[in-house]
């Protein structure tokens, strides 16, 4: 999968490339939304913009940039796929508010150049919260913890800056994002239910909804019934011991201090980090833009399923596994 990447990503730069020249040579420049029309290697954003309703926006001038463009950080077919989307039905699994909220996160008013794009440097989205670009010492870059393919494609009305995953921002903090995805806000079936019925049980949704910042590691629905927690009923009637031993296994989930705060590209690969409950976690090799995670009671690590989600006190990545201590 890795040694696919850079074909993939070249192929990408040479078609819109092409795409550019061919643009330059009819002297018609096209608009943000042209190009992912017309371009292959962005037929599912084109999908998500029409569905989310933001397609007639992006083909015309930003009326609030005194230079009437916009930048758009461009997931490619890639980076949907990545998240279970192969094509237009699929993103009928989004709520319609999620998807629509999601791809203004990927949208600056104005214009933000490739050469703007400095390490730690931030911009804010037109959702409203901020993206961080980050750089890796092998001088990759990422914006949050998507990797940058490409910038400065130019359109009619701004730059495109094609990406490899989809950024996803809540707009609420660890626990509401949690309530949102159990409530069915997010996807249409609910998701981590059972994170949710935990953390209320162990009386750990004050904590979480404090500043932080935290790094959350966030067991799906699966993983919790893999681990002997069946259900939302099971957790609620757990006697008061075995309420202890799953806030000690919560707490294994959760970095703060130095590793608080981080996207899959910040996180230090490779090595062991401490939880807020006072185990430890080991990461493995930073691969295609995951890492695992391994804790000491589980046999094989668990592998992010979500990455990078960002909420408004910190990071969650959903992962297939609990981490027991």
């Amino acid at each position: 999968m890795k040694k696919n990447l850079l074909p993939k990503a070249s192929a990408l730069a040479l078609s819109l490339l092409l795409l550019g020249g061919c643009a330059k040579n009819k002297d018609i420049e096209p608009s943000i939304t042209n190009i992912a029309v017309t371009n292959s290697d962005f037929q599912l954003l084109e999908d998500a913009a029409i569905r989310g309703g933001v397609a007639i926006t992006l083909g015309n001038k930003n009326p609030n940039a005194a230079d009437g463009n916009y930048t758009v950080f461009a997931p490619t077919n890639a980076a949907f796929n990545r998240l279970g989307i192969k094509e237009a039905v699929d993103f009928t699994a989004l709520q319609g508010d999620f998807l629509t909220n999601t791809l203004l996160y990927h949208v600056y008013s104005g214009t933000l150049a490739g050469d703007a794009l400095a390490t730690n440097s931030t911009s804010p989205s037109a959702l409203g919260p901020t993206r961080r670009i980050i750089q890796r010492a092998d001088g990759s870059r990422y914006v949050n913890g998507s990797k940058i393919l490409g910038t400065d494609v130019k359109a009619a009305n701004g730059l495109i800056h094609p990406i490899d995953k989809v950024l996803i921002a809540t707009g609420g903090n660890v626990v509401e994002s949690a309530q949102a995805l159990a409530g069915a806000k997010v996807f249409a079936n609910p998701e981590l239910t059972l994170l949710v019925a935990a953390v209320v049980k162990c009386n750990l949704a004050g904590l979480l909804s404090q500043p932080g910042p935290y790094t959350v590691f966030a067991p799906s629905d699966q993983a919790f019934i893999t681990a002997g927690y069946p259900s939302v009923t099971f957790i609620n009637n757990l006697s008061p011991a075995d309420v202890a031993k799953l806030t000690n296994v919560l707490a294994n989930h959760v970095l703060a201090g130095t590793n608080a705060n981080k996207f899959t590209p910040e996180l230090p690969d490779g090595t062991s980090v401490a939880t807020f409950g006072g185990g430890s976690l080991q990461l493995g090799a930073f691969t295609n833009g995951i890492l695992t995670v391994k804790s000491r009671n589980i046999t094989t690590p668990a592998t992010m399923v979500i990455p990078d989600v960002q909420c408004t006190n910190g990071v969650v990545h959903v992962i297939d596994k609990v981490l027991l201590p």
